[in-house]
């Protein structure tokens, strides 16, 4: 089934940091917002490093990453895809990541699973220019990492964001 990005990206100008997904999931897409899935850990590996509770809202959520200066956004714009199955993609038409990040302070693009690294890498790293930093993705579905595992990867956030 083909699947187009229904929401955008969530950036401003005093953005240091883009973390990249593929696409977003089935939920995601009905809620309107990045990493929506109630088994999605990303939220709450993203809040745990910074010592917060996980945002109730996606105002809420607009608001911590505003703070600290995180953006979200997809590789992808539109592909064909069955459900939410990175694995599945095909006919990818890609997000213009460049745009997004000219007239940012944006320095580090992390990606989170396999399949936005490889799309990342193959589509946009010759335009864009900063090699991406891989992140295991926080789905659900992803069993081989644990959440404390999760959580060590992402530290690396809190280190950029200091920079």
């Amino acid at each position: 089934m083909r699947v187009s990005h229904e929401f955008g990206p969530y950036v401003n100008k005093d953005s240091k940091i883009l973390i990249l997904g593929s696409i977003p999931s089935v939920k995601s897409r009905e809620y309107g917002f990045y990493y929506m899935h109630p088994q999605n850990r990303f939220w709450k590996v993203i809040c745990d490093l910074f010592d917060e509770k996980i945002p109730g809202s996606i105002l809420g959520k607009k608001k911590f990453l505003k703070r600290h200066k995180i953006a979200l956004w997809d590789v992808l714009d539109s592909c064909d895809i069955n459900g939410s199955s990175d694995y599945s993609i095909k006919n990818p038409k890609v997000n213009d990541i460049k745009k997004l990040i000219d007239g940012t302070n944006i320095k580090y693009i992390f990606v989170t699973g396999k399949k936005a690294l490889s799309l990342y890498n193959k589509y946009c790293l010759h335009d864009v220019m900063i090699k991406a930093i891989y992140l295991p993705s926080t789905s659900g579905a992803n069993c081989a990492c644990s959440y404390d595992e999760l959580k060590e990867k992402y530290e690396i956030i809190i280190n950029c964001l200091k920079n």
